[in-house]
């Protein structure tokens, strides 16, 4: 693989493969290269003897992944809209089928996006500093890389629905205790503890270990939710609510929202 821009590799001596995304200065937020390389990654990973696991974190100490890159949102129209959501999608579900086990240690801000990257990993592991959230709402737009399929899977339809429409944080607590994080650990312990839970895998009988990765997965595979998703998001990048979110929060300000539906072949 060709050394990537936005993520630092590294594989231990067990064939632990740990991908940190490094966006410093954007707090490592999603942009479509990034998610390219995410994707590289993972096909080279699939084919590679020597991994046997996939560690994903973010760069830093503040976030995770802290969302999509929004200056790259604030482009999308009801055009390329459907074509962006897509592909992100297409990424995230690559991680998901991984039949390598595949684990988040979410240091700090995962959110959007990021949120989305860490629930399409196989297991979460948080420290006190996690943070979580789904708040597209804020900005006219809604969970659009399989957030609202994946949120409502790990933690309940009633507290998904929630969480996506208050568009609230959830602190690492209450990630924990709605199981949407399977561990929660002091900061300084957030690697060694996943890499001891992984290792802990890894010990296992391997195929055993894919074909439980394989089941379990075709038991949540729901094609239809999915495009459903993608659906919906086209149909917010039509409204003047997401002109009016997207410039809000690039211009740090409060969004003022009407509910326009878009007009019919508009």
């Amino acid at each position: 693989m060709a050394k990537p821009e936005n993520l630092l590799t590294s594989i231990s001596a067990s064939g632990i493969l740990t991908v940190s995304v490094n966006r410093p200065t954007k707090m490592n937020a999603l942009n479509i290269e990034t998610l390219r390389e995410l994707e590289q990654c993972f096909q080279e990973a699939a084919q590679n003897e020597h991994i046997r696991a996939i560690l994903v974190t973010g760069a830093g100490e503040k976030a995770f992944v802290a969302g999509a890159d929004i200056v790259e949102i604030a482009t999308l129209t009801s055009h390329n809209s459907r074509g962006f959501v897509e592909r992100g999608q297409a990424v995230f579900r690559l991680i998901e089928e991984s039949r390598k086990p595949v684990v988040a240690a979410v240091n700090g801000f995962a959110l959007g996006g990021g949120c989305e990257l860490a629930m399409a990993c196989h297991l979460r592991v948080g420290s006190d500093k996690a943070v979580f959230g789904l708040p597209e709402v804020s900005l006219g737009i809604t969970p659009g890389y399989g957030g609202t399929q994946r949120l409502a899977q790990i933690v309940g339809k009633g507290k998904a629905l929630e969480i996506m429409m208050t568009g609230d944080f959830v602190k690492a607590e209450e990630a924990y205790r709605i199981s949407l994080l399977n561990m929660l650990v002091p900061v300084e312990q957030l690697l060694p503890r996943c890499y001891e839970l992984l290792d802990r895998i890894l010990s296992r009988a391997p195929v055993a270990v894919a074909m439980v990765l394989r089941a379990v997965d075709a038991f949540y595979t729901h094609p239809a939710g999915f495009a459903t998703e993608v659906d919906g998001f086209v149909t917010c990048c039509e409204t003047t609510d997401f002109l009016e979110g997207t410039t809000a929060f690039l211009e740090k300000r409060k969004p003022s929202f009407t509910g326009a539906m878009p007009t019919a072949g508009a």
